[in-house]
């Protein structure tokens, strides 16, 4: 019994230990630098930023379905791509994305039109080029999915989607008009590949690890198919993000670790982040899920979470809850409304003591649409300890940090955990209140996005 005791006794004391030496090790929480300037444009929603090596910035608003150009002081703007005859019509009725292309040009990617459109140094839009695959295009607008593009050879990255089809009807010759359709189980990794404009080619770089999804598929009472996915407040996946170099970081979830693809085809894996895990008991899974549930019903009532990861409903053409958008040839798009926070199938709640949540799943019906019901993984199904960040959280900076936005949060702001090119932890970073990462320029440059109310300005500040 004594010695069960002193064995018991040495575990603990080794525990308390080995937490101390990490927090020990870890670089203390900061804030950013200041703010050095704020655009007085309002926009609807910033989710990417390009800056030109000019310093001027090109600004996507997702929302407000503009591309808009800034000085570098922030003090005026351009529009470059909107919704009217004065560009064309250039900005179709679904998000768009910014990829920074050679020199100081510029890609924006029209899903609906399944082009990209080339923006020159004037903002003008000089060229259009057709998208990779179509079944791809939606991948290139950054976001949860990560942000694409191009490698010293001049070819697109970006992560390509599942590889199945959403929707199959009946067999022929079934008989039965009631069948529900089929859909394959969600692929728990997905690929990494690059793009040769040139030769139209596509190739696969990699795989990494994604979340798991569940789809439950059911009739609808109009005789529709509705697909609802069960949420996880806690996913787990790998993340990744391109360098200014060429080379493609991997940030493994399991053990917080970065592999990175080399530009000459080799591969290096860096040591463990230093990271102050998070147990969960089966007492504090429970309250997490009930927690979360809270926070993301009151988001979701509040109109903050209307994006969907997948199709809520699929029947007769349509997504529920969908706003069908005119493609440049004509046909119909169904095109679901973006997130406020520009992340296009994501929302963040703050729930539990110190962790931020990322969550992937059903959103709200869109305008004047009912809210899908939320269904919640059983706790039994998270993990034991909280991962240190979610899929879709990692930013690679111009000087080629990756800046990884982590689940721990300090008085309910996330911090970020600053890793340089040979995977050492250099710093931990809180932005100011009420602020999301946009982008970034050379010298320490870093751009924000706050919110007030309805609108939201673009902002520019120092990393210190």
């Amino acid at each position: 019994m004594k010695k069960a005791t002193l064995g018991l006794t040495l575990i603990a004391v080794t525990a308390v230990v080995s937490s101390l030496c990490v927090a020990q090790s870890l670089p203390p929480i900061r804030p950013l630098g200041p703010v050095t300037a704020v655009a007085k444009e309002p926009l609807g929603a910033v989710s990417t930023v390009r800056h030109l090596p000019d310093g001027r910035v090109l600004v996507n608003d997702i929302i407000g379905r503009r591309v808009v150009m800034f000085d570098s002081a922030l003090a005026t703007a351009t529009v470059v791509a909107d919704t009217t005859s004065a560009t064309a019509n250039a900005y179709g009725p679904r998000p768009g994305g910014l990829i920074a292309y050679h020199g100081d040009s510029t890609l924006f990617i029209d899903p609906a039109s399944l082009s990209m459109l080339l923006i020159d140094a004037n903002g003008k839009i000089v060229r259009v080029m057709s998208a990779p695959r179509a079944n791809d295009v939606g991948f290139l607008v950054g976001g949860p999915f990560g942000n694409p593009g191009f490698d010293r050879n001049g070819r697109l990255v970006y992560r390509a989607p599942p590889n199945f089809a959403a929707f199959r009807g009946p067999p022929p010759g079934s008989g039965s008009g009631n069948r529900l359709p089929q859909f394959p189980t969600p692929p728990d990794s997905a690929a990494l590949v690059r793009f040769d404009l040139a030769t139209r080619k596509v190739d696969t770089v990699t795989y990494f690890k994604t979340p798991k999804i569940n789809l439950n598929v059911t009739q609808s009472p109009d005789g529709g198919v509705r697909v609802t996915s069960t949420l996880n407040p806690l996913p787990q996946g790998d993340d990744w993000a391109l360098l200014p170099d060429g080379t493609i970081a991997l940030v493994r979830t399991k053990d917080y670790h970065v592999d990175w693809l080399n530009a000459d085809g080799t591969v290096t894996a860096s040591p463990k982040i230093p990271f102050q895990w998070e147990r969960l008991t089966d007492e504090g899974k429970v309250a997490f899920i009930d927690s979360a549930k809270v926070a993301i019903e009151k988001a979701r009532a509040s109109g903050q979470f209307s994006m969907v990861a997948v199709p809520t409903a699929v029947g007769r053409g349509t997504i529920e809850g969908a706003a069908a958008g005119a493609r440049r040839d004509g046909a119909t798009n169904a095109a679901p409304a973006p997130a406020p926070n520009a992340q296009p199938g994501t929302m963040t709640v703050t729930t539990g003591g110190n962790t931020t949540v990322t969550a992937v799943g059903p959103g709200g019906g869109g305008p004047g649409g009912p809210l899908p019901p939320l269904t919640m993984v059983a706790p039994s199904e998270l993990p034991d300890y909280k991962p240190a960040f979610a899929p879709g959280s990692t930013r690679a900076d111009a000087d080629g940090n990756l800046w990884i936005r982590t689940s721990q949060n300090v008085n309910g702001i996330p911090v970020y955990n600053v890793v340089n090119r040979s995977g050492e932890l250099i710093d931990r970073v809180q932005l100011p209140q009420n602020r999301g990462l946009v982008g970034f320029g050379p010298g320490g440059v870093v751009y924000l996005a706050v919110r007030d109310g309805a609108i939201a300005h673009l902002e520019k500040a120092r990393v210190r």
